[in-house]
């Protein structure tokens, strides 16, 4: 077997795991170390695994600190239409779901009973309290989710879950396994804060634009870093 077929065997084997949810969005890897001795594999091929799983967007490599996942569990079967295998890919999604979030957004100032509202705000409120990466991925999922179930439409709602946490892709700034950076937790809660008022006072056009705004800001943070 060839190092290069080797290390395809071996990406496909740990973006398995990244896929399944056994790695969880932002748990580091196993080192480089642990990966050689438990796949029997060289350094060399090792490495070029991780390559291959960072071209794919499964996983962020720091410096000093190690591989990091970025993509949470797979899509539902028959959903293999909302993965993004690639960073053009990527950027379509995140268009698909300012689309989508935005319009949600508007409908749940509309909708949204009393109980939306409170579970909205408890997410916001995970949010703000989340401190490692995995944390992080929950709670903005879940505030997403909120927003969708608010919206009083299935079908909106349905997309979110099959997309599931994978949506909520952290850059690599975030990436890491200490405390989030004031500055960016506080940009991103502050995001979420403007949804979430904006539903509560039952304003669509402030809801869609604090949404579509916090998604685009989303994609620009990343865009930046990564």
């Amino acid at each position: 077997m060839t190092t290069t077929s080797r290390a395809e065997q071996l990406a496909r084997a740990i973006g398995d795991r990244i896929v399944s949810g056994d790695i969880a969005p932002g748990e580091r890897l196993p080192s480089e170390g642990r990966l050689v001795a438990e796949f029997g594999a060289s350094r060399t091929v090792v490495r070029e695994a991780l390559q291959r799983l960072q071209s794919r967007g499964l996983v962020r490599t720091r410096v000093g600190s190690g591989s990091y996942a970025l993509t949470p569990p797979a899509p539902v079967a028959g959903d293999d239409w909302l993965a993004a295998r690639d960073e053009s890919e990527r950027r379509e999604l995140h268009a698909f779901r300012i689309a989508i979030e935005s319009e949600a957004a508007a409908l749940a100032a509309r909708q949204a009973t009393d109980g939306d509202v409170a579970t909205i705000e408890a997410a916001l409120v995970s949010l703000e309290q989340a401190v490692l990466p995995a944390q992080t991925v929950d709670a903005d999922f879940a505030f997403h989710r909120a927003v969708a179930a608010a919206s009083g439409n299935r079908y909106l709602l349905a997309t979110l879950d099959r997309l599931g946490a994978r949506a909520i892709v952290l850059p690599p700034a975030r990436i890491s396994d200490v405390p989030r950076e004031e500055a960016d937790a506080a940009a991103v809660l502050a995001e979420h804060h403007a949804v979430a008022v904006a539903i509560r006072l039952g304003d669509p056009l402030a809801s869609a634009a604090a949404m579509r705004a916090h998604l685009t800001a989303s994609a620009a943070r990343r865009a930046a870093v990564g």
